[in-house]
């Protein structure tokens, strides 16, 4: 930004280099609708502004004023477990809170990773849910990036198919305007909901195959839609790591489970 526009001076904004500018108090402040909103999330200002002076910029409201990556769409996450994290891991981690559209980790850093979500709403999102979450043995840390964009490698550079481009990925959780997932939205819980279960699968089955990701220790079926169910595992670490290898696991019928974080308890 490379004008800061003063329209008023009162106590919420003043340009001492133009005393004579109205103080604005009849015009009423700019209202709440301008405020960033991410769904999920309750905009990042309180309704009083008595000790939170927000920039008030040409009538719009700026968060966060004190990051200049505030607008990135691109997370850096930093303290990966280089021996197993993968592209498709962190896609399908990251796509719970946005959808990701490409995942480039560092070639001369494996520990690291850039990851670009749709929009820096959904980067906030992710980065507020998702730093300090364990991912195989290691907290991650998720901060923005300068980057504004993750790119792709250039032809005969070596890569080792550590980017990945998901742009037109069909497992994308918020393609579609006003989807349900957006209501769905919940920090990393032990309790995950289990959707798109064909009517031929069985409990038991079902929890063979978390089992291999961690201990199951509770699981219901939805009473009125068998096609959803709820499982605990036994710590937070273990579920993060079930939903990162079970969503979109083959479940016959053509059908592809459907695996997201629960606000519930068993």
């Amino acid at each position: 930004m490379t004008t800061l526009q003063v329209k008023y001076n009162n106590d919420k904004s003043r340009d001492y280099t133009k005393m004579d500018l109205p103080s604005g108090e009849t015009m009423g402040m700019p209202s709440h609708d301008h405020a960033m909103y991410v769904p999920g999330l309750l905009p990042s200002f309180p309704h009083h502004h008595h000790h939170h002076h927000n920039p008030v910029l040409g009538g719009m409201r700026f968060p966060n004023m004190h990051s200049a990556n505030s607008g990135s769409s691109v997370l850096l996450v930093s303290n990966l477990n280089p021996d197993r994290v993968t592209p498709d891991a962190l896609f399908t981690l990251f796509g719970v809170y946005g959808d990701v559209h490409r995942v480039k980790i560092l070639y001369e850093k494996r520990d690291s990773a850039l990851i670009q979500l749709a929009d820096s709403n959904q980067s906030h999102l992710a980065m507020s849910h998702l730093n300090s979450l364990k991912l195989y043995d290691k907290p991650m840390r998720v901060a923005l990036s300068k980057h504004q964009q993750v790119s792709l490698p250039k032809e005969g550079q070596q890569d080792a198919g550590l980017t990945k481009d998901f742009t037109n990925s069909p497992l994308h959780r918020f393609k579609k305007p006003g989807s349900k997932n957006y209501q769905n939205i919940y920090p990393p819980n032990q309790v995950l909901h289990l959707s798109n279960i064909p009517a031929s699968v069985t409990e038991d089955e079902l929890k063979t195959a978390f089992n291999q990701h961690g201990t199951v220790c509770g699981f219901k079926f939805f009473p009125k839609d068998r096609k959803m169910a709820l499982i605990q595992l036994n710590n937070l670490e273990e579920s993060v790591e079930a939903l990162v290898a079970m969503h979109n696991y083959p479940l016959g019928d053509n059908q592809h489970l459907r695996v997201s974080f629960s606000k519930a308890n068993i």
